[in-house]
């Protein structure tokens, strides 16, 4: 394999750990009403656990509010358990065809707490890119050590999987910066 089919490797391995930021951060609560909030969330649907947008019709008729309406009505007891399960902290209410989901306002203390989250995210996708960098270096040491490569392409291309890391690590404190603001924005 060239150094070039391994940092376009290296890339793309990297790009998945930037876009794995950006839906884990989409589900994380801003005080919003929000489809992507229900995305982790699975009902027991005839003994298979099934994502909520599977099995209903979800909407957004107000800022503060989410309606799920199930396909079949028999479930809407598991749907409305599951949410209650969830994390979110939210609490629905049906009327026996549809189930409305108030968004509460966020209060300081749990805006301080999703932004401890985003960092936590955030450290996590680092640690994957700076994995991914080992990996890619440890290939790059590999090649020369079984002469397929000089000493000077590895330098080369080793500063070219730093450069990679630096932008990559600095997309992601990005995408986090900017959850964080819109966390703490009241």
């Amino acid at each position: 394999m060239s150094t070039k089919d391994e940092i376009a490797q290296t890339r793309a391995r990297m790009q998945k750990a930037v876009e794995d930021l950006r839906r884990e951060l989409a589900g994380v609560r801003t005080g919003r009403a929000s489809l992507s909030l229900f995305d982790g969330i699975h009902v027991d649907y005839y003994g298979a656990p099934t994502p909520i947008n599977q099995v209903a019709s979800m909407a957004v008729p107000e800022p503060s509010l989410v309606t799920i309406q199930p396909w079949d009505v028999s479930i809407i007891g598991a749907i409305e358990k599951s949410i209650r399960a969830s994390d979110l902290g939210l609490n629905p209410s049906n009327d026996g065809r549809l189930i409305r989901i108030p968004i509460p306002p966020l209060n300081e203390e749990r805006r301080r707490e999703l932004a401890r989250h985003v960092h936590k995210v955030l450290e996590d996708h680092r640690t994957a890119v700076r994995n991914i960098r080992r990996d890619a270096n440890d290939d790059m040491k590999r090649h020369l050590k079984n002469k397929e490569m000089s000493e000077d392409e590895e330098r080369r291309t080793l500063d070219e999987i730093q450069k990679l890391t630096d932008e990559f690590i600095k997309k992601l404190d990005e995408i986090a910066k900017a959850k964080e603001e819109e966390i703490l924005t009241v």
